[in-house]
């Protein structure tokens, strides 16, 4: 039977031998025709599911774990109904100790490609070296401090762009890198509010969604909305800075209150000063950029997008080619380190 350690969940085979770290997406305890407990499980990991069975003779029946935990496991996979299906035989909590044995977050729910404290650094460096007035800079930092590590853990939307752990963070530097270039096109702009602008008109949605791999509307979400809830945090923010002036703040409330554009989208108000106009067109490009971008990683083709609500052709990207003379020599072989073993004890 084949073993296979910290492996993706999308290559298990039927008749494989498993084990490796997942987070667990559902967990239902039921009884079968006999009146026998077991529990009916769904474990993914960033590269797909699959549902598992702890069945009443398994270890695992009991075991320290709950909805909603990276856990460890062991099992082995078999086809039933035409369906791949693991059976569960122990299972528990994962713990910080497990890192050594392959445990990573980033590997078992959806994850920004890019390094998140990298992402983290460059954002850091434009708030700190790109804002020049005194009291923005320091409303910046001081907003950064209390609300960095939710924009690490956060996705940008439950699904339509972005919707992955980190995707906030990237989403917010990817428009703050594209103000500076606006505001170098456009030097009547004032990059110092744009830039304020960027970092508060999604901040409502630490509050508006659960987390990542928890990604789903909050009650408050629901009743309130990300774009109320950012203006509330900017007033929470200013508010702790003494004597802040009236002025700057009501153009910054304008800047989130506005930035979806319109007022079908959501927007309480269109924006009405060029920094609410650049502001709504860059969140605009970019979360329709990164859309067409993982559609495009799917499958290049004409497909229906619902941020769109039309049908996009994906298909013209090129492709880069191999320079001929170039790039032939055959890589040198590298040896494969050994899967770390996973204790369950």
């Amino acid at each position: 039977m084949p073993r296979r350690t910290n492996e993706p969940i999308h290559s298990f085979e039927d008749g494989d031998s498993v084990s490796g770290f997942a987070y667990l997406a559902k967990m239902e305890r039921r009884q079968d025709k006999n009146g026998r407990d077991f529990l009916d499980l769904v474990l993914k990991d960033a590269s797909g599911s699959i549902s598992g069975k702890v069945w009443s003779d398994s270890p695992a029946l009991n075991g320290n774990y709950e909805l909603h935990d990276f856990v460890a496991f062991k099992g082995t996979l078999q086809s039933y109904r035409d369906q791949l299906q693991m059976n569960v035989r122990e299972c528990r909590r994962a713990i910080e100790d497990d890192r050594q044995h392959g445990f990573d977050e980033a590997l078992l729910i959806p994850s920004t490609r890019q390094s998140i404290d990298e992402l983290e650094q460059r954002l850091t460096e434009i708030l700190s070296q790109e804002i020049e007035h005194p009291i923005l800079h320091r409303l910046a930092q001081e907003t950064l401090a209390s609300h960095g590590q939710l924009l690490r853990e956060h996705p940008a939307a439950k699904m339509i762009h972005h919707a992955f752990r980190g995707g906030l963070l990237e989403h917010v530097v990817s428009m703050a890198e594209l103000a500076l270039g606006v505001c170098r096109h456009y030097p009547e702009l004032d990059s110092d509010l744009l830039l304020l602008g960027v970092l508060f008109h999604d901040l409502g949605k630490t509050q508006e969604l659960g987390a990542m791999p928890h990604n789903d509307y909050t009650l408050e979400g629901r009743l309130v909305g990300h774009v109320v809830m950012g203006r509330d945090l900017l007033r929470e923010r200013c508010r702790a800075i003494p004597d802040f002036p009236t002025d700057l703040q009501l153009h910054l409330e304008h800047l989130v209150l506005s930035h979806q554009g319109r007022l079908e989208f959501g927007s309480p108000v269109q924006p009405m000063t060029p920094e609410a106009l650049a502001l709504h067109f860059i969140d605009d490009l970019d979360s329709k950029l990164a859309q067409l971008r993982e559609a495009n990683e799917k499958e290049p083709a004409l497909q229906y997008l619902t941020g769109f609500s039309r049908f996009l052709y994906t298909g013209f990207t090129p492709r880069q080619e191999e320079v001929p003379g170039e790039g032939s020599e055959e890589p040198e072989p590298s040896s494969t380190p050994a899967q770390p073993t996973l204790d369950l004890d």
